[in-house]
């Protein structure tokens, strides 16, 4: 076949109808190149959409793995600054403990106390910072936030249990 533009003339292929990779009858639709390219394009838009929605799907969900460092850090930077505050007596975990801070020298220190606000009809001797319940992990959860992990640590021990 030295001539580009002469027709094949061999044999054909001789496979059943149904297993030709060309159209073999006259009832097939016309099969051409621009319809295979047409396809290839079609096919690369969905798989583009398709694969931008996943990516974006995983960004989303690197930004709240980012949010959830950031509290976590922040939670755990709180802790240990409420770890160092003096306290002169044993904590114990499940308690909760009154945080104030010390002015009336120049220290201005932070430090803990069995008595609340109200202990001290409202007039505690030095500024108030928060209540904080210290937890068997060593954390702190401030007073506001005790119900919350409360209700989590109850539905956690749920679903372990079945």
């Amino acid at each position: 076949m030295s001539d580009p533009t002469q027709r094949y003339a061999g044999p054909n292929v001789d496979v059943p109808a149904s297993l030709s990779p060309y159209p073999v009858s006259r009832m097939s639709a016309p099969h051409d190149l621009v319809d295979t390219a047409r396809e290839i394009q079609q096919a690369d838009k969905v798989i583009a959409s398709v694969t931008s929605e996943k990516l974006g799907m995983i960004a989303d969900q690197i930004r709240a793995l980012q949010e959830q460092a950031r509290d976590l850090l922040a939670r755990a930077n709180r802790d240990a600054e409420l770890h160092r505050a003096e306290c002169r007596f044993q904590k114990v975990a499940g308690q909760t403990y009154h945080l104030y801070r010390r002015t009336r020298d120049a220290s201005d220190r932070l430090y803990f106390s069995m008595l609340s606000p109200a202990d001290w009809r409202n007039a505690p001797p030095d500024p108030y910072e928060g209540s904080f319940r210290l937890e068997s992990d060593a954390s702190f959860t401030p007073l506001d936030e005790i119900e919350a992990r409360d209700a989590r640590s109850v539905t956690a021990r749920r679903l372990l249990t079945g």
